[in-house]
């Protein structure tokens, strides 16, 4: 049994640990799915000792969310050059924390091409103020991705073949530790729910398993292409990947082998996916602009993917695909210049029927440029967009207002982190 505990930005999934993954997609795919395994050393200690066996633990219940977001402190980061944002936000609910790197998106449809690029500042900001706190210096290469530790403490920037960890809390500006080990462009990061390791996916073709304790490569798993996106099913137990031929594949830890493989549409770049925090749907998104929603079922021999529907969102490429904390939104991110927010239906659709788009329930617009990236408050109320018009922006998703606009970027925002969470009761 893996534990489960639900806290504001933490989502760890409770039940039995899932067997093999059928197959079964909107279209079969037959690439082989390799992998390697390597020995790891001691290092340097940063966050707990690692392990990619499942762990038990005793059960925790679900904890209720406040209305609106915590008054805790944050950051707001931004990678690039910046100054202090204007007058605090006049509202008392709004999200603490944001992390948001800055680069001039590449022309062709790689989303982030091999490049020099001299160093990026990473500036932590105070959400609700707009004052900048800290100034990181990013070295010898720009960021594609960023992501906090689940217990706030760390901020793992993804580069051009290296993801280097820093404190959140400290003013060293150095990072704690750099990882080393890709040969591409680094396009996704996720952490384990206790921080134990860290999974990356690159444009070298390869996803790989960190130790975060030591830096080391635990195992890594081939594509065979440029992989453009990972996420952790909330089991801690598979990992799931896309990539630029048009697969999604499930990597099962326990099995140490890719157990399913989905092909939503055949020969199309898949950009971006993710899953639901209590481990139920999973959704990705292509270049052509359509969204995947799988309904992911426990069954006693394995795990099934049943699809739910398919849909075109954008008539650009998708650049991100998310869903909210409380799995009851689906944001979408697009070269179109908007970013979409739509309404989550979890049933498959009955035999003989055709499914169904998901319910839009909003298109964000004032973005001029593509928008690269976004990340939801832990109460899902707010919406923080990444755009190449050099602005950051966070929106009220019930007004679908602009709460605040980060302004002073000379460059592209192209990521964003948010680091939130709320009081429980």
């Amino acid at each position: 049994m893996v534990s489960m505990r639900h806290h504001r930005g933490t989502y760890i999934t409770q039940g039995s640990t899932p067997g093999p993954i059928t197959s079964s997609s909107f279209h079969h795919g037959r690439k082989r799915c390799t992998h390697t395994h390597a020995t790891t050393s001691r290092q340097l200690c940063i966050l707990r000792p690692s392990s990619l066996d499942r762990h038990s633990s005793r059960r925790k219940p679900l904890t209720r969310r406040t209305p609106g977001v915590s008054q805790a402190a944050g950051q707001l980061v931004h990678i690039g050059t910046a100054h202090h944002v204007g007058d605090s936000l006049h509202r008392q609910a709004s999200p603490q924390s944001i992390c948001c790197p800055t680069l001039t998106p590449p022309t062709s449809s790689s989303r982030r091409a091999n490049r020099e690029i001299s160093p990026r500042p990473c500036r932590f900001w105070e959400a609700l103020s707009g004052i900048c706190s800290r100034t990181i210096q990013h070295q010898d290469s720009q960021v594609n991705r960023l992501c906090i530790s689940p217990d706030k403490r760390y901020l793992a920037a993804a580069g051009n073949q290296v993801v280097r960890l820093y404190d959140i809390k400290s003013t060293n500006p150095s990072p704690l530790l750099t990882f080393e080990g890709h040969t591409g462009n680094i396009t996704g990061v996720a952490f384990h729910c206790e921080g134990k390791w860290m999974v990356t996916s690159s444009e070298d073709g390869t996803v790989k398993i960190w130790e975060t304790r030591t830096g080391t490569i635990q195992r890594s798993y081939s594509h065979g292409c440029p992989a453009n996106d990972v996420v952790i099913h909330p089991n801690q137990g598979e990992i799931i990947s896309c990539d630029r031929s048009g697969y999604v594949r499930v990597w099962d830890l326990a099995e140490n082998t890719c157990a399913h493989e989905l092909t939503p549409e055949p020969d199309v770049s898949v950009s971006s996916v993710t899953v639901a925090s209590d481990g139920t749907l999973l959704c990705a998104a292509n270049n052509s602009g359509n969204v995947f929603v799988w309904r992911i079922e426990q069954e006693y021999d394995g795990t099934r993917m049943v699809p739910v529907t398919q849909f075109s969102a954008h008539k650009e490429y998708i650049t991100r695909v998310l869903l909210s904390p409380d799995v009851k939104k689906l944001a979408t991110c697009s070269a179109d210049h908007t970013a979409k927010i739509w309404e989550v239906k979890g049933s498959a659709p009955k035999p003989g029927e055709q499914p169904k788009a998901l319910p839009l329930e909003a298109t964000l617009t004032g973005h001029q440029r593509w928008v690269w990236d976004c990340a939801f408050s832990a109460d899902s109320a707010y919406l923080v967009t990444a755009c190449s018009d050099h602005y950051a922006r966070l929106w009220e998703l019930h007004s679908q207002q602009i709460i605040r606009q980060y302004n002073g970027h000379h460059r592209g925002a192209v990521c964003v982190a948010l680091n939130d969470y709320s009081e429980t009761r």
